[in-house]
């Protein structure tokens, strides 16, 4: 399986897992369920096309899932792990988890951008980022809305994205 596809999958899933989790209240009932198919469509579309582009090498040879990537993760794993204790400590509403999810996630693939000297995914990293932090913003005010702005839309965004490069192949 070649690597840019898998990383387009992980993405798409993610995705996936961000609309499928988040497209409840205050959304309407029928309009979350409309938003959960077309995400599982758009993850299946995710896997057709990029099934279908082969093997064709990515990144000039230069390993996705090396060095780099890993300390990516780690450090996404140790901030993820050390917001969550601090919004624990400061009680706030529950939103707030997605909203750091997606503030980190979004680093992340900044930060992949960087290391793999590629700017394809840095949108889909600014694009989240500023999702999670404006969910952060809104806390105080419309914490209802936080799932759906930093939930559904940054899963909107890496379904894009991995679609994107999916079809870049």
């Amino acid at each position: 399986m070649r690597q840019q596809f898998l990383g387009a999958l992980i993405g798409a899933a993610f995705g996936t897992v961000f609309v499928l989790v988040n497209s409840g209240d205050p959304l309407p009932a029928a309009l979350g369920w409309v938003l959960r198919a077309l995400a599982v469509l758009a993850l299946a579309a995710v896997v057709v096309l990029g099934v279908r582009a082969g093997g064709r090498p990515t990144l000039e040879g230069r390993p996705m899932f090396g060095p780099s990537y890993r300390f990516v993760v780690l450090g996404e794993v140790v901030l993820l792990i050390a917001g969550f204790f601090v919004l624990r400590l400061l009680d706030a509403p529950v939103q707030a988890n997605v909203a750091w999810i997606a503030t980190v996630v979004g680093l992340h693939f900044a930060a992949l951008a960087s290391a793999w000297k590629t700017r394809s995914i840095l949108v889909v990293g600014v694009v989240l980022t500023a999702l999670g932090v404006v969910g952060l913003a809104l806390l105080g005010t419309a914490a209802e809305w936080v799932p759906f702005l930093s939930g559904v839309l940054s899963g909107v965004t890496l379904l894009g994205g991995s679609l994107y490069g999916v079809r870049r192949a």
